[in-house]
């Protein structure tokens, strides 16, 4: 989410009068030529604050500097005009002590309450850097993300310098990990009823990037192109001085934010797609005047996420035409001033009109999917998804839940797969494959849990070529899935075909970074390649997150699916300084179904 979709904290209109109050306050002494200073005061705090606007945030600080120097230290004004370029330049002890000294109201929606939020909730987090970044995350596992989340930051950085020629000036761009919606609402400008009911996991705002902990959603989200994404926006935002409306800036940061791992283009979902594909047959489209001033604000989530999807397809259209130079000339005309349908003219040079047509044609071409497939791209708090989310210290074991198949709405499908279910926590595993079979065959690919327990069984079974080819049918559906990547790694990683097993556990790790077993496995495979640098890094995160000491990790990662049992049956989670992880109780063979 852009900065476009959040309100400004309140007070601007007490602070305008504040200014003046403050300049006619001013002792006659300390004015040389009282009118022209008196001026020249008055038009650089308006440059401060058009250019904190603009996400200009050395730009208001070199304005700043130059009012200092013509204004006693105590006028509120000016320690207003501080605090704000301090608050968005992390500073938040300095940011507080301004805005009191400036007499803001701590109240819901300041600055004052938001800078003193914002400094409560970080105060303790650990903190870490690269070139470009500063990555700020709290105490505990949060540690794991930290390589992987700059290696993202470094490579969207390197991306959007080659296709928008932008990047960030005035220094490192700090991100902040919050823990859950509660903290992202205290340091953004949203209610937690507005997190929860649009399922905003991160914001670009304040010049910086705030998101959520993985540990925070029912399910993990795609938290790595999550950062990616929010980076877009605060580089859209500063190359535009904030002149880009939001279905261009959600357009733009959804196209490119896949270019940290490769090409442009590859952030739409399947799911998504099936719903603009119904949408187009069924000639429901959302105009893009019915997107102002807000995507959000359409009248339901179907409609918000059709809109989405036609902006992202906006930008494909143009990039496919004029590549990435039609992308930044659109931004270099808002910037000048050109509204959004004469800035798309000037860089495609045709008129609006038939750049819609060309673009409704352009959709119209893409490989729909053939039928509506379940939407699972919408993020799910854990608090909103009570009885659903297994604890973080419940161990697999051999993954039986009965609540998997409540997203099957075929009745027939979900009475097999329920039944598979039940015969296979009875250990009745051939019974249980063949009632998962029945289901998948009624339901294709269409959802996870059905692909998934089916697979499992047919591991148990030792049934890997079966089992691998259920699991990559289901990623063709639902791409990026932790537990469908995690499933399909471990037969990878029993074969011994090490390349496909890293990328398999990696896609995982992108959706779900806190799971043990991915690290431990990462530690054999980054091993077995001889990457010693990153299997340090997976080496480290599996200490941390299975509690075994540092030396320990490399023996368990060794015997790590060195037997078939544990194709089904991993449980690495919360393990002892002195144990290796323990199958879950099985029956020495397979049954024979009876």
């Amino acid at each position: 989410m852009s900065r476009h979709a959040l309100k400004h904290p309140s007070g601007f209109g007490a602070l305008v009068t504040a200014l003046a109050m403050g300049l006619l306050c001013v002792p006659q002494a300390a004015w040389a030529q009282a009118s022209s200073l008196k001026d020249e005061v008055k038009a650089r705090l308006e440059r401060v604050e058009t250019a904190l606007d603009d996400w200009d945030v050395p730009g208001a600080r070199r304005e700043l500097s130059g009012v200092e120097q013509l204004l006693p230290a105590d006028v509120e004004p000016l320690k207003y005009f501080q605090g704000r370029v301090a608050f968005e330049e992390g500073r938040y002890d300095d940011a507080v002590a301004l805005l009191e000294g400036a007499h803001i109201e701590d109240k819901p929606g300041s600055y004052l309450r938001l800078a003193k939020d914002t400094r409560a909730i970080t105060r303790e987090h650990e903190r870490a850097e690269s070139e470009h970044f500063i990555f700020q995350y709290p105490k505990g596992k949060e540690a794991v993300l930290v390589p992987y989340a700059l290696e993202t930051l470094e490579g969207i950085h390197r991306a959007m310098k080659e296709d928008l020629g932008w990047t960030p000036p005035g220094g490192k761009i700090r991100v902040e990990v919050v823990s859950n919606a509660r903290e992202l609402s205290k340091v953004s400008t949203l209610t937690e009823k507005q997190i929860g009911t649009t399922g905003t996991i991160a914001i670009c705002k304040f010049n910086k990037l705030m998101v959520t902990s993985p540990k925070a959603v029912a399910r993990g989200y795609d938290w790595q192109d999550t950062l990616a994404h929010e980076y877009i926006h605060l580089v859209i935002s500063q190359m535009s001085r904030n002149t880009v409306p939001i279905w261009l800036h959600e357009g733009l940061a959804k196209f490119l934010e896949s270019r940290w791992r490769g090409k442009a283009g590859l952030a739409m979902t399947p799911s998504t797609q099936a719903l603009l594909g119904k949408r187009v047959k069924a000639d429901t489209l959302i105009p893009f005047e019915k997107m102002h001033p807000s995507i959000a604000l359409l009248p339901t989530a179907e409609d918000a996420a059709t809109a989405f999807a036609e902006v992202f397809y906006a930008i494909d259209y143009v990039h496919s035409v004029k590549g990435t130079a039609g992308l930044r000339a659109i931004i270099q005309e808002l910037k000048a001033g050109q509204k959004d349908r004469k800035a798309v003219e000037a860089a495609m040079g045709m008129p609006f009109a038939l750049f819609e047509k060309s673009w409704l044609a352009h959709i119209k071409k893409q490989p729909f999917p053939t039928e509506l497939l379940p939407r699972e791209d919408r993020v799910v708090l854990k608090e909103n998804a009570k009885g659903k989310v297994k604890d973080d210290s419940e161990k697999k074991g051999r993954e039986i839940s009965f609540g998997d198949f409540q997203e099957v709405t075929e009745v027939p499908a979900r009475k097999f797969a329920h039944l598979g279910e039940l015969l296979r926590e009875r250990n009745r595993v051939k019974a249980a494959a063949e009632e998962y079979a029945k289901a998948h065959e009624l339901v294709g690919d269409k959802y996870e849990s059905v692909s998934n327990k089916y697979a499992l069984a047919l591991l148990e079974l030792r049934r890997l070529d079966e089992a691998e080819r259920v699991l990559r049918g289901s990623l063709r559906v639902h791409p990026g899935s932790p537990s469908t990547n995690v499933h399909l790694g471990r037969i990878l990683l029993y074969r011994k075909d090490y390349p496909k097993a890293k990328t398999a556990y990696l896609e995982a790790l992108a959706s779900d970074p806190f799971d043990p077993e991915i690290h431990l496995a990462l530690t054999r495979i980054h091993g077995s390649m001889g990457e010693t640098a990153l299997a340090g890094r997976a080496r480290q995160a599996s200490a941390l997150l299975t509690g075994l000491k540092a030396e320990e990790v490399d023996r368990v990662a060794q015997q790590f699916l060195q037997d078939e049992g544990g194709l089904s049956e991993m449980n690495v989670s919360g393990t002892s300084d002195t144990e290796a992880p323990k199958e879950a109780a099985r029956p020495e063979k397979p049954d024979a179904g009876n």
